[in-house]
């Protein structure tokens, strides 16, 4: 049975439904909610079955004004820095390429601190099957590559070697790109349904162990370099100065924590970290750390690290030639191991630590 409503009631609904989703989604410059003993609460987004350095950062104790609050779980960097940019969280991390893009598209947000990278022990792979007919750059022309997502680090970082391999742009556009979530990369490999694909950690370290698969590549073409950095929105910033001052130091420390610290230990608090959540997650999963990636002590963040991909997006004709520079989309003036609170090479608490425990 139809039902008719008159134009005012549905204006009323109308205007109804806009104040719930107005409500349900927030205000980027509404004033964040505060704990019972007056810390600043930072909502984020976690990542499936990893600890992110925040994480652990409020589980070693080292925030005194800021407490964090999982309002979901992440699926990849743009998800996780969009939300940021929406005021649907506090803070978020991705490749720094994703972080140009959504800068250029006119979010204001601010690199405070590095999130990942690649070193001797974590990087992302490209693999193909072993003994298969792809040996080159050159063989992936009209192939499909599986990636976790597009527009995101491993796009850029295989568009990149492709160009350093000698590809031309019009070559570079025939290796297609396929979204593969990385649980199902390996099978849809050893399937034939993609031609190579992107692996990194856990992922990698069983692909591996199963055999029959070999590395084409690594995203370690630029060496130990960072990746990706935690952002914040510049209102957020600008309203809650001292709160980011917390999180940047915090989240630094445990950075340093994990560059200093022996492995074991920092897989034994990863696991607690991850069994506390009460997800239903496999804490067992963090027996596959092995480093933090990142090669600054406490991750201060270099020019370069965006610049790269400030310069990548010109040529490309996605940006605009000096449209930014780096030093318009980060800053260490929180980083205790830049703004001179900490020397670079101490430990988490400032302290001395060996020369061979230090990155």
């Amino acid at each position: 049975m139809a039902v008719h409503l008159s134009a005012r009631v549905r204006t009323l609904i109308g205007l109804l439904i806009v104040a719930v989703i107005a409500t349900a989604c927030g205000s980027a410059g509404s004033e964040p909610a505060t704990t019972s003993d007056g810390k600043t609460v930072l909502r984020f987004l976690t990542t499936p079955a990893q600890v992110q350095f925040p994480e652990l950062a409020a589980d070693l104790g080292y925030f005194e004004k800021v407490a964090l609050e999982s309002v979901g779980d992440s699926t990849s960097g743009p998800q996780s820095i969009q939300a940021v940019a929406t005021g649907e969280t506090e803070f978020g991390s991705a490749f720094n390429g994703a972080i140009v893009k959504l800068a250029a598209g006119g979010s204001k947000i601010t690199s405070v601190v590095d999130s990942y990278g690649a070193d001797a022990e974590t990087f992302n792979g490209f693999y193909v099957l072993d003994g298969g007919p792809i040996r080159s750059a050159r063989d992936l022309i009209g192939k499909k590559v599986g990636v976790n997502t597009l527009g995101a680090h491993s796009e850029f970082v295989i568009r990149e070697w492709l160009a350093r391999e000698g590809l031309s742009e019009s070559e570079i556009a025939a290796v297609q790109l396929v979204v593969v979530p990385p649980l199902n990369t390996e099978q849809a490999l050893r399937q034939g349904q993609i031609d190579a694909g992107n692996f990194s950690g856990i992922f990698r370290d069983r692909a591996l162990e199963q055999g029959g698969i070999r590395e084409l590549f690594t995203d370690k073409i630029f060496g130990n370099f960072s990746y990706g950095t935690y952002v914040v929105r510049d209102d957020f910033k600008e309203q809650n100065a001292e709160a980011v001052k917390d999180f940047v130091q915090g989240t630094a420390r445990a950075i340093r924590w994990t560059q200093v610290t022996p492995r074991e230990e920092v897989v034994e608090r990863f696991k607690k970290i991850i069994a506390g959540r009460g997800k239903g997650e496999d804490p067992a999963i963090a027996e596959y750390w092995k480093s933090s990636s990142i090669p600054a002590a406490g991750g201060v963040i270099a020019a370069e690290e965006i610049q790269l991909w400030i310069d990548w997006l010109v040529r490309n004709g996605e940006l605009k030639e000096g449209q930014f520079t780096a030093a318009d989309l980060y800053t260490n003036d929180d980083n205790p191991y830049a703004n001179g609170t900490y020397p670079p090479e101490s430990g988490p608490d400032g302290e001395p630590v060996k020369a061979a425990d230090a990155p």
